[in-house]
């Protein structure tokens, strides 16, 4: 019996969506090999999935929970470091439209150096962390520093590792972050990042 052109063409429809449907099944294979990309550099820094669970303890810095941050603001001696990355422009946004990111809320008096968490960092960027670093401590390597970012946040852990490896001596990595102060009660202030061409 022959088809009408109206059943035959429903067939045609029906045969193109399984064959869709049969390569969409596929893409869960393509997102496992995504995933399976590296995440660390070999040098060991954290290169992509910032935001995840974070290892307990970091290489040439000490960890330290909420109450051990608090006592050391409380000392009034010791620098925090905030290097959560800061808010860009979006591309393609016309010159003269408004932008306006969301402002950034971190531990009272802290220094925030956006961006040096990232795993690779450029010449200029390594440049900007090493010479705010030494400048905040006035040179002092043995000046101590929180670094902390949000929680599970490998952009500290990145950077305490980082300032170590620079000879700072006494690097309290903090991987609760500005979430676990906040979580506890204690006052977080608005602030504004040092620009690389401020140094």
């Amino acid at each position: 019996m022959q088809q009408s052109p109206a059943i035959a063409a429903h067939i045609r429809r029906i045969t193109m969506c399984a064959a869709l449907l049969s390569a969409a099944l596929q893409l869960p294979s393509l997102a496992t090999e995504d995933a399976a990309a590296p995440t660390h550099h070999g040098d060991g820094y954290r290169i992509s999935d910032f935001r995840a669970p974070v290892p307990d303890s970091v290489e040439g810095g000490v960890t330290i929970d909420t109450a051990r941050a608090r006592d050391l603001f409380a000392d009034g001696e010791t620098l925090f470091i905030d290097v959560l990355p800061a808010p860009e422009r979006p591309q393609g946004l016309a010159p003269t439209a408004l932008w306006m990111p969301l402002p950034r809320y971190n531990i009272p008096g802290s220094i925030w150096l956006p961006n040096v968490g990232y795993g690779l960092l450029s010449d200029d960027l390594e440049d900007f962390f090493k010479t705010n670093l030494q400048r905040f401590s006035n040179g002092d390597l043995d000046k101590p520093m929180v670094i902390y970012c949000l929680a599970n946040c490998w952009m500290s852990w990145n950077a305490a590792r980082r300032a170590a490896a620079y000879g700072y001596t006494r690097v309290h990595w903090y991987p609760d972050g500005s979430d676990g102060w906040n979580a506890d009660g204690l006052p977080l202030e608005r602030s504004k990042p040092v620009m690389m061409d401020s140094r």
